[in-house]
């Protein structure tokens, strides 16, 4: 877009006129923003607005004074005059129209102190162009030049560069991707001060090679400002920060009055004369500049203030939460450690001071922290401030156990920060809350939810492992008995002591759960589920030990189990299975009780041959008329108990 607004320009310089190609530029540059005003609303309306009211006000005071130069030994007394005075109401509606486009776009508000520094810098960039304006005039009155163009020339160029440095300070109040289009308004007007400022210094039109400078640069300034609405920030909103001054804005207070020195050293130079009007505006610029400065010193201290109750307050509600706050750079070097680390951690917050990350992390949750890191690392790398980040580890205390923390890891000036909290507790909490809901109360032992999970979990390794697993279900005989004759505290040992037997019966890989009441079951996978005999050697140990006397109180306990067994076919269910198992155990029930039956499975409809041990319905692993190889000789009519 910028290379075509400068083909255009030079087409018009080349192809039109300057009488013509001036004021044509006026007006497409006025009608371009006021079509883009069209599109905008509120403040952004009417500041482009305003700029285009100024942009066809210069128009006007361009043809007034073209007429006036075209015509200046034929015009009438009357006829002249009102030229002229048409020519001088155009520029000065040109440069109210700007400053006011320009004043409209920057937010309003702040403090009084605020609006006095405004007025300030207001008059210091007023007075530096009088100033600058004053010594020009005195240059061409020198030169014995017309005063009234000179007086234009000047308006012009005063309009130029008071317009400028207000859009310098806009630009750098916007967002860099939105300074595009006020970039192009600063170039536009630096085209067009050199315009302006050819005509002042050059009697006659300048030309180079046949092109006329001065209009080039009004024509080539024009097409920007047409162009510059269109861009990225052409519609954005000027948000001025009222208090927080860079070192820019500092500095360029002091651009004024240079620029006064500079103007009347130059002028005495070249042996101009001087008078009493561009002093006095010197000397009140200086004393607006020392008052300025003391505003920003007594508005710096109201900010120091104001900052140091922030701090007190902020320091105080660090300090005093349970929260653990961290600052550490991006280099992963610790910056700042709150005091509450000592409660929590057991750390001294000065000890931490310069640790690098991880900090006392649990090697297992390094990975999960590291990556929150080095995200939050290339986002400032790239200047993206992303939300933050959630983490959860543990963390060594000093006394050598682990913690578990809850870190929220977000962007800070100085790298990044950490609000840690210890969540021990709740993690133990919810730790024993999921126990009990997969564990039995009493006994410890997974219950029938968890039991189920664990037999379809293996069921689904069968399908890459050729060892199918094995369910044995159990029922205590004659523990009723004992219940009701010693006690629910008595049963309630015994079966805990049933339950220890059971898991001393089999491996660590297998399950052993109780089921409710004087129920247990137990999966058995791997080497002992491949083989019926060698289930029938685990539930012949387990027998064994559950047949045992018990010793409870002082009194000796005696029952015996009837134990079902199911092996897994391909294609069944958990359930089945475990149905299987338990009809198995009320088989075993039914013979005698104190002995061990095998389920025989039915021949399937997916063509499944049994193997031959199963071809029997409800095959026994022993006979049924000859007691269980562990049985030693106590049915339910020896249940009970009995003093050693």
């Amino acid at each position: 877009m910028l290379a075509a607004a400068i083909s255009a320009s030079a087409t018009a310089v080349l192809f039109l006129p300057v009488g013509v190609g001036v004021p044509a530029a006026h007006g497409l540059a006025a009608l371009s923003l006021l079509e883009r005003a069209r599109t905008a609303a509120g403040r952004v309306r009417l500041r482009l607005a305003l700029f285009a009211g100024s942009v066809a006000a210069g128009g006007l005071n361009h043809l007034a004074v073209s007429q006036l130069a075209s015509f200046q030994g034929e015009l009438t007394g009357d006829r002249h005059f009102g030229l002229q005075l048409l020519a001088v109401t155009a520029n000065a509606l040109c440069l109210v129209v700007a400053i006011a486009g320009v004043v409209v776009a920057v937010a309003d508000g702040g403090t009084t102190l605020v609006g006095l520094r405004r007025v300030l810098d207001g008059w210091m960039i007023a007075g530096s162009l009088l100033t600058l304006g004053w010594v020009l005039l005195l240059h061409r009155a020198d030169q014995s030049v017309d005063a009234f163009g000179s007086l234009q020339d000047l308006a012009r160029v005063v309009t130029d560069i008071l317009v400028f440095g207000l859009l310098v300070a806009m630009r750098y109040s916007l967002k860099r991707p939105e300074r595009t289009a006020t970039t192009v308004g600063v170039l536009a007007l630096v085209a067009l001060s050199a315009s302006d400022m050819m005509r002042i210094l050059m009697p006659a039109p300048g030309t180079w090679y046949g092109i006329p400078c001065a209009a080039a640069c009004s024509i080539t300034g024009l097409i920007l400002i047409a162009v510059a609405p269109w861009l990225a920030g052409g519609t954005s909103v000027v948000d001025v920060d009222q208090r927080i001054m860079p070192v820019v804005g500092v500095v360029a207070a002091f651009v004024p009055v240079a620029i006064c020195v500079l103007a009347l050293t130059a002028h005495t130079m070249v042996g101009g004369r001087t008078n009493v009007v561009p002093l006095v505006l010197a000397g009140s610029l200086l004393i607006a500049l020392g008052i300025r400065q003391g505003i920003i010193h007594a508005d710096h201290l109201h900010i120091t203030r104001e900052a140091t109750t922030r701090e007190a307050l902020y320091r105080a509600l660090v300090d005093g939460t349970r929260d653990v706050i961290t600052i550490v750079s991006l280099e992963g070097r610790v910056r700042y450690v709150s005091p509450a680390a000592h409660h929590v951690f057991g750390y001294r917050p000065e000890d931490l001071l310069g640790a690098r990350l991880p900090l006392y992390c649990h090697p297992d949750d390094l990975t999960p922290l590291m990556h929150a890191v080095e995200t939050l690392r290339q986002e400032a790398a790239s200047g993206i401030r992303g939300p933050g980040r959630r983490v959860s580890c543990r963390v060594r205390h000093a006394n050598g156990r682990w913690r578990h923390v809850e870190s929220t890891i977000s962007h800070h000036t100085e790298g990044m920060i950490f609000s840690s909290r210890d969540v021990t507790d709740r993690v133990n909490r919810q730790e024993v809350l999921e126990h009990l809901a997969f564990h039995d109360a009493l006994t410890g032992l997974p219950n029938r939810a968890l039991f189920t999970d664990r037999v379809a979990h293996a069921l689904r390794k069968r399908i890459t492992r050729a060892a199918p697993p094995a369910v044995l279900f159990m029922d205590l005989d004659g523990f009723k008995a004992v219940n009701d004759s010693a006690g629910h505290a008595v049963g309630d040992a015994l079966l805990i002591h049933a339950a220890r037997r059971l898991q001393a019966s089999v491996r660590a890989e297998d399950t052993v759960a109780r089921l409710g009441g004087d129920e247990f079951a137990a999966l058995l996978e791997g080497e002992a589920g491949t083989h019926p005999l060698r289930a029938k050697d685990v539930a012949e140990r387990i027998l064994s030990a559950l047949t045992q006397p018990y010793q409870i109180a002082g009194n000796e306990a005696l029952v015996s189990a009837s134990i079902g067994m199911a092996l897994a076919l391909p294609g069944v269910t958990p359930d089945e299975l475990l149905r299987q198992a338990d009809e198995a155990m009320y088989e075993a029930k039914r013979a005698g009780k104190g002995r061990i039956r095998m389920h025989s499975p039915q021949p399937r409809q997916t063509g499944y041959s049994p193997s031959p041990e199963a071809s029997q319905t409800a095959t026994p692993l022993q006979s049924s008329d000859e007691p269980a190889a562990h049985d030693l000789g106590r049915g339910p009519h020896t249940a009970g108990t009995r003093n050693p």
